[in-house]
């Protein structure tokens, strides 16, 4: 399957250190807030999902509730301009922070955004197809070694054999895994670290999406 998300992240205050704590998942907050921000749905239960896989297809939804920490995983923030996302997320988060994370490992592709207090503070979108698609704000420290050529996406080898050189100077993907390992305490590839949040331990109501079908009375004469 690959390392894919498409999440928001919700939290008061760090969200790394809120799920160290690894939070009891409120079941009855979670369904409840499903149904507020996706009325026009009807929302089937599944079996539990986790943290470790929010990448859901288009018709699921994850969505779990916890002290001081709400995640979401759906179609709607697969954004190539994070900017673009839908206003009733934002008013959904008020005056907490807010993250989105979205990675797809087959393009190399990586969206990642965090907005303080409504207010955007970051944005950044960029696949080796596509080129750097949104860059706003101020970088964040985890970004700056990418930036500054220290995890380089050529090998010299490779390149001194005729390969053609990568598009971008790193790979999104491994700028992606920083980020989840940053802001959220876990990661999907590379060798297990013990010091890491494991994923899978975080549950998720899971749902699937069905649209609301308006009842239609027809009138015989």
């Amino acid at each position: 399957m690959g390392a894919k998300t498409w999440m928001l992240v919700c939290s008061d205050g760090d969200a790394r250190h809120r799920f160290a704590a690894r939070p009891a998942l409120d079941r009855a907050e979670s369904a409840l807030l499903a149904g507020q921000l996706f009325p026009g749905e009807r929302l089937l239960p599944l079996a539990d999902g986790s943290l470790a896989w929010t990448a859901p297809p288009d018709d699921e939804l994850l969505v779990g509730c916890f002290a001081g920490l709400t995640v979401l995983a759906a179609r709607e923030f697969a954004l190539d301009r994070p900017t673009e996302l839908d206003a009733r997320f934002l008013a959904h988060a008020g005056a907490r922070d807010l993250s989105l994370h979205a990675m797809h490992s087959a393009v190399d592709w990586l969206a990642f955004a965090r907005w303080r207090g409504g207010c955007l503070e970051r944005s950044l979108s960029l696949s080796p197809d596509e080129g750097v698609i949104e860059d706003r704000g101020p970088r964040l420290d985890v970004e700056l070694p990418f930036w500054a050529g220290e995890h380089p996406a050529d090998d010299a080898e490779a390149l001194a054999d005729g390969a053609d050189p990568y598009p971008l100077s790193f790979h999104p993907l491994e700028l992606g895994e920083s980020l989840l390992r940053e802001c959220f305490g876990y990661s999907l590839e590379g060798p297990m670290d013990p010091g890491l949040l494991d994923a899978q331990a975080i549950p998720l109501l899971r749902f699937q999406r069905k649209p609301i079908r308006k009842a239609w009375f027809g009138k015989f004469w």
